[in-house]
């Protein structure tokens, strides 16, 4: 066995990501706890990236690989079907809506998009829509990193350096209303912005547009984003007369953590073809998947079959992680129980916004949720790019035990909003340590806040 690596935070790391920061090592993770190598506990008030949703270290789920790890922990697609994939296959079917039936598995959420975007271009081609390429996206948003789910991404900051590598599509602005400044009603709101689909439908040629494509609660590149109800069926109606395709981005929302096995379910919507990932294995390994429809399927795999494929796709230990993780979230009923506690977390950081003005909007369902913060309420004046409180507050909290996860809403430029997003088996108690913990860092960041507005003053 190795022995365990000298860690020395003041070397360079020979991985490298978007950060110089050094974290601490990992030493074991348990429920909603992850413990250091130096015994430190933190609360994962994210659920690492909205992925962890059903905990860490789960023995059913962990049970479940080592059984199919003593079988077989790879059998290639063309050459084998499994059980775990056959299995899993079925039971995402049968949760979501009426004639979703066909899976495709892939090893994540920007493979599950890039997947869902091919399969839409695929059924345009041998159904003799072949001018149907484009596929309309909201600003901000956030499909992918893949140059194609890049392509639908609104998201300047990830975007900007890629442009002259990809075609970039034609983008609405995402619905966020917490931000205007109007006379209207919520669901006038909600008419006016599913409306600009239509209006960018026309704009550049109904026969060329292919689909749309929408998280239906926002991930991290809006922070938690809840349109107006009218919003939803107004899509769908727009999405019909045109003939494109709705497609889901349910990477975040989907799995259960909004208190229903996708989002779409709160509204009633059947949209064409959905992207699962994230929460689907909920980190005990990579996975995703694309669900569609039969009607689009069938003509694909007549012509030829789905021209696309990855090397791990539908993976037998994969599969089995998620299956496992499908199956514990139905028998506890974790989905009821992400409904019930994110009302709670909800409301506890809703009264947060009495003791502190920096905060100009809560948002979210479920347990995919979000605060921003903001310099005047009353205008929704973002705070001061440079102070980057986006990284300074997930590091006053991490400094204290918390875990949350940050972007900037504006376009990535500015506009410091946090993902509040524990696991679905997160109890009460734990949700007074989130907001204590929270408070204590809300009341650092407002003191450190202070002299760099007199700054500016």
């Amino acid at each position: 066995m190795n022995k365990p690596i000298d860690w020395n935070p003041e070397q360079p790391s020979r991985l490298f990501y978007q950060t110089r920061l050094r974290r601490p090592l990992l030493d074991r993770a348990e429920g909603v706890y992850l413990w250091d190598r130096n015994g430190k506990r933190y609360l994962d008030g994210c659920s690492g990236a909205m992925v962890s949703n059903i905990g860490h270290s789960n023995p059913r789920v962990l049970e479940a690989m080592r059984r199919q790890m003593a079988t077989a922990t790879f059998g290639y697609r063309l050459h084998f079907e499994n059980e775990p994939a056959e299995h899993l296959a079925a039971q995402i079917a049968d949760l979501c809506p009426a004639g979703h039936d066909r899976v495709f598995f892939v090893s994540g959420g920007s493979e599950a998009v890039e997947s869902c975007i091919k399969l839409a271009r695929q059924h345009a081609w041998v159904s003799g829509q072949e001018k149907r390429w484009r596929v309309i996206t909201r600003s901000p948003s956030y499909h992918g990193s893949t140059l194609g789910a890049l392509a639908v991404t609104g998201y300047r900051p990830l975007t900007d350096p890629f442009l002259p590598m990809m075609r970039q599509m034609p983008s609405i602005p995402a619905p966020r209303c917490y931000l205007d400044r109007d006379s209207l009603s919520d669901e006038e709101r909600g008419l006016r912005y599913a409306n600009l689909l239509r209006e960018k439908i026309i704009e550049v040629g109904p026969d060329t547009v292919l689909a749309f494509i929408m998280e239906p609660v926002g991930g991290a590149s809006t922070g938690a984003l809840v349109a107006p109800d009218a919003y939803y069926s107004r899509v769908r109606e727009i999405c019909d007369e045109f003939g494109v395709l709705l497609i889901f981005d349910e990477v975040m929302s989907g799995a259960g953590r909004t208190g229903r096995f996708l989002a779409a379910e709160h509204w009633g919507i059947r949209p064409d073809i959905i992207a699962l990932a994230k929460g689907l294995a909920a980190g005990y390994a990579p996975l995703g998947a694309m669900v569609a429809e039969n009607r689009i399927i069938e003509p694909v795999l007549g012509a030829g079959g789905f021209q696309h494929g990855y090397t791990y796709a539908g993976n037998p230990l994969a599969c089995a992680a998620g299956l496992a993780v499908t199956q514990e979230i139905l028998e506890r009923d974790l989905m009821s129980q992400a409904s019930v506690i994110g009302d709670l977390l909800k409301g506890e950081l809703e009264s947060l916004m009495k003791d502190f003005p920096v905060i100009g909007d809560v948002r979210g369902k479920g347990l995919l949720l979000a605060f921003e913060l903001v310099s005047d309420r009353e205008t929704m004046q973002p705070l001061p790019a440079d102070f980057r409180a986006d990284v300074r507050l997930v590091e006053l909290a991490y400094e204290r035990g918390l875990i949350i996860y940050s972007r900037r809403t504006r376009n990535g430029i500015e506009g410091d909003h946090f993902m509040v997003c524990p696991p679905m088996i997160t109890t009460r108690e734990q949700v007074t340590e989130i907001i204590d913990t929270l408070r204590d860092a809300l009341d650092a960041l407002q003191t450190e806040l202070q002299p760099a507005r007199r700054q500016r003053a």
